[in-house]
């Protein structure tokens, strides 16, 4: 039996979830969270399989939950159930090591069947995103190897300030204690933030902040 935690701050759709998985032999739900923090506490301890994860989430985000998720000593799959069908929120999520990026207007059978194969080590996306996947692949590969442009990345808030951490040339430590975070997720930060602005060093980081104040 797979063990399955949920992390969503809409109460009425955690329940419609767990009951939808819960009828299915093969799943046990065991636990559920309202929010990342609380579901980055939680989960660890019930040592689920499955964690699945909202996007949008109010405190700290889907992504932010996942990052640490990754950045942490749980093994279980982990897999965005969002809203957004927005490239860009897709591909973050794939970046921060998804296993799985499944949308919440899916048949009950499907997001089932999709658990199985992610429990299996299958990467899932749903269908009618491949096609997005596969354009913004395209959409890299024709790009330049050259450093990003301000108008071709987009950051997050926090992103943005690990950043500026780097421009004013703290370390990892620093910038942990500044942000009141872990070494290690400070790491996860800078190493999406790097592939972000494709460059390969906290100096070229820091210099890119200078160079596009």
């Amino acid at each position: 039996m797979l063990k399955v935690f949920l992390i969503d701050d809409h109460a009425l759709f955690r329940k419609g979830v767990s009951q939808m998985i819960g009828a299915d032999p093969m799943f046990e739900v065991v636990g559920e969270a309202s929010s990342g923090l609380e579901g980055l506490e939680q989960a660890p301890m019930l040592a689920p399989d499955i964690v699945l994860i909202d996007l949008n989430m109010k405190g700290v985000d889907g992504l932010e939950t996942l990052r640490r998720f990754k950045a942490g000593d749980l093994k279980a799959r982990f897999v965005v159930l969002t809203v957004s069908d927005a490239e860009d929120d897709l591909l973050e999520a794939l970046r921060a090591g998804a296993d799985g990026y499944l949308l919440k207007d899916m048949e009950p059978e499907q997001l089932c069947d999709s658990l199985k194969k992610i429990s299996e080590g299958v990467t899932v996306i749903q269908d009618r995103l491949t096609e997005v996947l596969k354009q913004a692949l395209l959409e890299l590969g024709n790009k330049s190897s050259l450093p990003a442009t301000p108008e071709q990345v987009s950051l997050t808030d926090r992103e943005q300030e690990i950043l500026q951490c780097l421009a004013d040339g703290l370390s990892n430590k620093a910038i942990a204690r500044k942000l009141g975070i872990s070494d290690t997720t400070v790491k996860v930060h800078v190493k999406h933030l790097l592939s972000k602005l494709r460059l390969t060093s906290r100096l070229e980081a820091a210099v890119w902040a200078h160079r596009h104040k």
